[in-house]
Order: structure tokens, then sequence, then C-alpha cells
């Protein structure tokens, strides 16, 4: 019919989340986050040759060889002097980041809170 007014009806569906669910998303993506700035910061020393004579450089390299080891030898290292791309730092990157959010997604998923209709 032309001019007829349908009535409609809307329902909010809203999920409530416990708060230790959030906090411990929180605390992966805190934790994913500080190992991808560790890695970025290993990435570019390397990329712009900094000195291994500077401890806080040796720190971070000694402190993110556990991160990258496991891809060491999956692409070849290129280097022209000190400068060294390595890319199995960004693999480890994505990688890691990966990681971070399934595990972010496990938490969400095993701690899903009730649902109420407003």
């Amino acid at each position: 019919m032309l001019g007829a007014r349908e009535n409609f009806t809307t329902t909010e569906v809203t999920t409530v989340r416990p708060m230790y669910s959030v906090r411990a998303e929180q605390a992966v993506w805190l934790l994913t986050g500080v190992v991808d700035a560790l890695l970025v910061i290993r990435f570019a020393f390397e990329l712009l040759g900094a000195s291994t004579q500077a401890s806080f450089v040796t720190f971070i390299y000694d402190l993110t060889q556990v991160f990258v080891a496991p891809f060491h030898g999956i692409f070849n290292t290129a280097a022209s002097g000190r400068y060294v791309f390595e890319p199995e730092s960004l693999v480890a990157i994505a990688i890691y980041s990966l990681i971070g959010w399934g595990l972010a997604s496990l938490v969400r998923v095993l701690t899903r809170g009730s649902v109420s209709e407003n």
C-alpha cells in the first residue's frame, strides 16, 4: 500500500564482559606491543648500523635475540658494511603480532560475558 506506515521495533543487544576479561586482553596486547617495539628498535639499529660498543645497543640485541632466533635462516640477511637488513626481525614482528591477536581473541571467546537486550 502506498503511504502506509509500517511500525518497526529495534532491539539493542549488548555484551557485558567481566572486568578480568578486559584486563586479560589488555595484558596480552601490552605484552605484544612491548615485544614488537623491542623488535622494531632492533631492526632500526641493525638497519642504521648502530655500534655494538654502546651498551644499550648490545642490551637490545641480547634481549631480542630469543625472539628473533626461531626465524633465522628463513631469508638471507643483506649487509653493506655495518648496515644490515635483517628480514627475520620483520617476520618476527608479523608472527608475534598475529600470535598476540590470536591470544587476545582467545581470551575474548573464553571469557565471554552475558548478553542483555535493551
